[in-house]
């Protein structure tokens, strides 16, 4: 059970249906994966909900994501390997990002290049 994959499919299955919102489980890791979307402008905002003993989020979608997805495995990438896997799941330069999870913690592959570090791609977003 990935708890990852089923978020993103959960936000690309709204994003899709044309709703305005979506609740999800929240983890660290999502946390961190939805604050990337946001600050890149790919979600409009997120506020915690209390669901019974969970803790869920609320993501406001903002209606700009062509498609969402989960890459597995999560592939190691080195600084210099960054090129291969941008034009393999994303469209066009400078069209959407990668996510990934650094020892810097989780950022997209534009950040990771600026802070010259490597990670494992965990999703991409266009």
């Amino acid at each position: 059970m990935d708890l990852l994959a089923d978020t993103i499919n959960q936000i690309k299955v709204n994003e899709t249906a044309g709703l305005g919102y979506c609740v999800i489980n929240d983890t660290k890791l999502i946390r961190a994966v939805v604050e990337v979307m946001k600050r890149n402008g790919y979600i409009a905002g997120f506020e915690e909900v209390k669901e019974g003993r969970f803790n869920k989020l609320k993501v406001m979608l903002a209606k700009r994501i062509n498609d969402v997805g989960i890459i597995k495995p999560r592939f190691a990438v080195a600084l210099a390997d960054f090129q291969k896997y941008e034009t393999r799941y994303i469209p066009s330069k400078d069209f959407g990002i990668l996510i990934l999870s650094t020892a810097k913690g989780i950022m997209t592959n534009r950040e990771a290049k600026e802070q010259k570090t490597g990670g494992r791609l965990l999703a991409y977003v266009y």
